[in-house]
């Protein structure tokens, strides 16, 4: 091992003891001491915007340096509307109710042991991410809610951004008594250093990786502390037989375009071959700058259509590009979504309820839509508050991660004095 990489390894094991000792201190802590923490935290964001966007319009430099393409530097991309959208979303965080302390379940024994199951911090979180600085705030916000201390580390395209928002974040917390190691980034960028965090179970409780499915699938392979699978977001809109022509285009055209270079955007659209408008659908698509890949049936019935590959089908483009696809059936259609997506979100557009109910119960994903786009995948807008990602995964959590995915349980027995 190098020396520099020894250096590096032990400023991440000192951010790792210290990270234990802010969990130890955040244990108990009452409510309205966290959210005092938040909203100082959404108050420092916008009395130090200035420092945080010099910092962004750096990272921007050198991602366009670099060659990032728009859809990441959409991502990483910081301004004062954006600063003051997160400081709001941190105030309406305060307004949501803590997990820590709920009751979850309870229940009495025939000899008399009282038993309840209560919700409990997790204890030290790692959150490892790509581009987007306002995860930064919002996995410390959420993380802080709940009792948890916080191991930040963003990308190299972020870095500088990420340095300012958590020196912002640090100060904001300790002003009102919160320990600041609750929030600390691992400012090393290297694989090296990811690897070793990968491996920190002393340390770690849990590891969410948000970012490109390379990414997450680095840290599911490499990783020995539990992890939180966030899911890469291979989206389908499926358009019945019995669909509404203006409903379709609307949905179909506002989960692409909305937003392409997120998640929770729609990549793949299936129509089915009885639908009559496909033509006026591809041409709605094209009108807003989509480049449209289809099969024979697509290509058949529209102008201006590429040929679809086999990599189409699981291609996550994040940009304005679409594959599109005739089926036979709602089964076809399944069977295509739960083969080629990645159990994140999918919708149908279709009058038929009966219909709608098999797609539902049949695709295997976090969320499934009936008549509406999948864009509403995200934390706000379930009602979470701000979201860590959205877990693909089954176990512990699934779809956005709002405030209680980032707790445990522990169940508390009182009794009379029963040893048997």
């Amino acid at each position: 091992m190098t020396n520099v990489q020894s250096t590096h390894f032990d400023a991440l094991q000192t951010i790792g003891i210290n990270s234990k000792k802010a969990a130890a201190s955040l244990t108990g802590l009452p409510t309205a001491a966290k959210n005092d923490a938040i909203k100082s935290i959404s108050e420092a964001l916008r009395s130090k915007a200035a420092i945080i966007l010099d910092a962004n319009r750096e990272d921007l430099e050198a991602g366009r340096a670099a060659g990032l393409s728009e859809s990441l530097l959409d991502r990483l991309m910081l301004d004062e509307s954006r600063i003051g959208a997160i400081a709001d979303a941190l105030i309406e965080l305060t307004a949501i109710d803590d997990p820590v302390g709920q009751i979850v379940d309870e229940w009495e024994r025939p000899n008399g042991l009282r038993l309840s199951t209560v919700r409990v911090p997790l204890g030290v979180v790692g959150i490892i991410y790509e581009a987007r600085p306002n995860v930064t705030v919002d996995a410390a916000a959420l993380c802080l809610k709940t009792g948890n201390a916080v191991i930040l580390r963003g990308s190299s395209s972020a870095i500088r951004s990420n340095m300012a928002l958590v020196a912002v974040i640090r100060d904001a917390i300790e002003t009102v008594g919160l320990p600041a190691d609750a929030v600390q980034l691992v400012e090393d960028t290297s694989r090296e250093t990811a690897a070793r965090l990968f491996k920190m179970n002393d340390v770690l409780d849990v590891l969410i990786p948000r970012g490109s499915a390379n990414l997450i699938r680095t840290v599911v392979d490499q990783a020995t502390v539990p992890v939180i699978e966030t899911g890469a977001g291979n989206c389908h809109v499926y358009i019945s037989e019995s669909a509404d022509k203006e409903m379709a285009i609307h949905i179909a055209v506002n989960a692409k375009t909305q937003r392409p270079s997120v998640c929770n955007a729609a990549e793949k659209i299936l129509i089915h071959q009885n639908w009559p408008h496909t033509a006026e659908l591809v041409q709605a698509l094209q009108w807003e700058g989509v480049v449209i890949h289809g099969d024979e049936g697509i290509i058949d019935r529209a102008d201006g259509v590429l040929v679809a590959s086999d990599e189409d089908w699981a291609m996550e483009y994040l940009d304005l590009e679409v594959a599109i696809k005739v089926v036979s059936s709602t089964e076809e259609a399944i069977s295509h979504i739960n083969t080629y997506g990645t159990r994140h979100s999918e919708a149908i557009v279709s009058n038929d309820t009966a219909e709608a109910a098999k797609f539902q119960i049949g695709v295997d994903a976090a969320a499934v839509y009936h008549n509406a786009s999948t864009r509403f995948t995200d934390g706000f807008e379930f009602g979470f508050g701000a979201e860590l990602g959205i877990s693909t995964q089954k176990l512990h959590a699934r779809g956005p991660m709002g405030l209680p995915a980032l707790t445990s349980v522990k169940t508390l027995i009182a009794g009379s004095g029963q040893c048997k």
